[in-house]
């Protein structure tokens, strides 16, 4: 039977089509100017590079020094398996709510890809000031919670190839120190738990543990985030074993 035809919807949203479709064009064809954006979605041009600022802020899209616009670190999630992203979103996302009833503090789940980490499931807390969702989000892996714990997974030759100085040649100032960032992952692998204290965002401090995949590996970590004015760190013993429970629930899902 051939598939009922797609009906745009009854109150469709010209912004959020025009951002979806440069998505797309984005992901399917490669790099593309503000211009030819706008000519495709009939657009000005001002409208066109409003559109990729956003995709660019969301991580949905990168801009090379040329003023090319590429597809981002969220719409290259083909190089993690689809699959396993969608069972751990799944598996988590009851556990993330149970820590946020019990917290009251925004709770995510993150994988890694390379050097950065992505937060694939994020449920925020109920309290006006709070941290807000992360989802679809890409930040570089050492300076995120569930970063440091993945990357703490890798041997020191991996880690090596992941930082070599020669991938960073046209970016230097993104590369962490490195005397710096196995002095990190050394204190993850003793304690079993991350905390970062404004490394991501200002004023901002999370806590997270592993989540250790049904054949091994850790394929994600589970975290809680709060502003830094609400943080007890008499409390992180507490927070790390709610965590922890909150890990093997999910470890638990994803096993059965």
């Amino acid at each position: 039977m051939d598939k009922p035809l797609k009906n745009p919807p009854a109150y469709a949203i010209a912004s959020v089509d025009h951002a979806l479709r440069a998505a797309s064009m984005l992901q399917l064809e490669g790099g593309l100017t503000v211009s030819q954006v706008a000519e495709r979605l009939g657009v000005a041009r001002s409208t066109a590079h409003r559109l990729l600022a956003m995709l660019v802020y969301r991580d949905f899209a990168v801009q090379d020094d040329d003023r090319v616009y590429r597809a981002g670190p969220v719409l290259e999630l083909a190089a993690h398996s689809q699959s396993l992203v969608s069972r751990l979103r799944a598996a988590a996302l009851p556990h993330l709510r149970r820590l946020v009833d019990t917290l009251d503090e925004t709770a995510n789940l993150t994988i890694r890809t390379g050097d950065t980490a992505r937060f694939i499931v994020s449920v925020e807390c109920e309290q006006a000031l709070r941290v807000s969702s992360r989802e679809g989000m890409v930040f570089p892996a050492h300076r995120t919670t569930a970063g440091l714990l993945l990357l703490a997974e890798l041997d020191e030759e991996e880690l090596t190839a992941l930082y070599a100085a020669e991938r960073y040649r046209d970016r230097p100032g993104e590369r962490p120190d490195q005397v710096a960032l196995r002095k990190d992952l050394a204190r993850v692998r003793r304690s079993g738990f991350a905390v970062n204290q404004n490394r991501s965002e200002r004023g901002l401090v999370a806590v997270g543990v592993p989540v250790r995949g049904p054949e091994g590996g850790v394929p994600a970590g589970v975290s809680v985030s709060m502003p830094g004015a609400r943080y007890d760190s008499g409390r992180l013993q507490e927070l790390v074993a709610m965590l922890r429970a909150a890990a093997r629930g999910i470890e638990e899902d994803l096993a059965g």
